[in-house]
């Protein structure tokens, strides 16, 4: 059975989507069938591959799903794309149990037909991304190497453990990924240090440096493995995904 990664943080511009992006592109370009599930409503996950939103969110919808995922240009990566209608945003923000059944019903229907399936979240720990966290199977979590990195993961970490608790143990701890790293700066290394400290084992060795070519690449409508293949943040993004699979 596939696996079910959601992307989270309660923070914006910790490099959420990017990881989402170019993880699951990364996944796919090693053979893996890959699927992106756009669940933000600012849509930048679908816009990054070069994709316009659709007109409503086929998530929450009761129809089957499949006639909405749309191959992407990259092999082996297909797209649920994001919906910026104001109804579907204000369902999706809103999560009922009805929305949140709905959700976790669709990717089950189609797990078997991929390996991963990645959930980009909105910046928060609303209804929404709960709904995520209960539809998914594993939680990984981008952690931007600055002062305030830890501010606010409390409230995260006690959201993902009461969803771990509710869902059986079907959502654990798929890894936590520190991003914008620079390690000529101290503070990087504190962070470093900190979250290593603090999580353990559940840290990825990869981290995700400090690159242009990760901010320029959306703006192409593409992966940075189109943008920049031989960048940093492409070789950064080809290590994680290294590192996800061996902990399957």
């Amino acid at each position: 059975m596939g696996r079910i990664l959601c992307v989270v943080n309660q923070k914006g511009g910790v490099g959420k989507t990017t990881t989402a992006v170019n993880l699951s592109a990364a996944l796919a370009m090693s053979g893996q069938r890959a699927l992106l599930v756009d669940l933000d409503p600012q849509c930048n996950a679908t816009g990054s591959l070069g994709l316009e939103p659709s007109d409503g969110h086929a998530i929450i919808n009761p129809e089957p799903i499949d006639s909405k995922i749309v191959e992407t240009e990259v092999a082996n990566l297909s797209i649920l794309r994001g919906s910026r209608t104001l109804q579907d945003v204000d369902r999706l923000a809103d999560a009922g149990e009805t929305e949140t059944s709905q959700v976790r019903k669709h990717l089950d229907s189609i797990i078997d037909q991929y390996d991963f399936i990645l959930v980009d979240c909105p910046p928060s720990v609303g209804p929404l991304t709960q709904t995520a966290l209960t539809a998914s199977t594993e939680v990984l979590m981008p952690i931007q190497c600055e002062y305030f990195a830890m501010e606010g993961l409390t409230q995260l970490i006690q959201t993902i453990k009461k969803v771990i608790v509710a869902t059986d143990g079907r959502l654990t701890f798929g890894g936590i990924l520190l991003t914008m790293y620079d390690p000529y700066l101290e503070l990087t290394r504190e962070v470093d240090e900190e979250v290593r400290d603090f999580f353990g084992d559940i840290v990825f060795d990869s981290v995700v440096p400090r690159d242009v070519s990760l901010s320029e690449a959306p703006s192409h409508g593409q992966t940075v493995f189109e943008y920049a293949p031989r960048s940093r943040g492409a070789f950064a993004y080809t290590q994680l995904c290294m590192e996800v699979l061996e902990r399957d």
